[in-house]
């Protein structure tokens, strides 16, 4: 079964109503348009999968990263996600009322959050992340390993600060 994405891309390069050359022919498959749809297909896939624990594939990268650290700051967060800080307040804000995180204040910076998992939400966490392995198998699976490797590598080179994380 092919991806929406796959598809997208097979229409526009067999389509006889876009002539090759145009905006549309260059903007339909520019790099920044087809990550934009591979993102879109991947935060679908991580929603189908994971719809009965209610978290998002970006709420599951914030709660990875809360756990494996020790008391992150929101701002830590924010380089450590890639969200932004709006986009990170509200995604920890859901998190904290549905009792996956704690958030308290830092005795260092009466203005800065330190937040930890709760037991509830290591346990969503630790449940999401097999789902979240099959989600990247199911994405990449006409990928050979070396090519999905390969894939990653690149895909960190574009993504700032995340080849050193790698």
């Amino acid at each position: 079964m092919k991806s929406s994405l796959a598809e997208h891309i097979e229409r526009s390069e067999n389509r006889p109503d876009i002539e090759r050359g145009s905006v549309l022919d260059f903007a339909s498959l520019s790099a920044t348009h087809l990550l934009h749809r591979a993102g879109q297909h991947a935060e679908e896939l991580f929603a189908r999968a994971s719809g009965h624990l209610g978290i998002t594939a970006r709420q599951f990268i914030v709660l990875a990263a809360i756990d494996g650290m020790d008391q992150p700051s929101q701002t830590t967060l924010c380089v450590v996600s890639g969200i932004d800080r709006s986009t990170l307040a509200d995604i920890v804000r859901r998190l904290e009322m549905r009792g996956l995180i704690h958030r308290e204040r830092t005795k260092a910076d009466a203005r800065m959050y330190a937040v930890q998992v709760t037991d509830e939400g290591r346990s969503i966490l630790m449940r999401a992340l097999p789902i979240a392995r099959d989600v990247e198998e199911e994405l990449l699976t006409g990928f050979s390993n070396s090519d999905r490797e390969a894939f990653k590598a690149l895909l960190r080179r574009i993504v700032p600060g995340a080849s050193e994380a790698a």
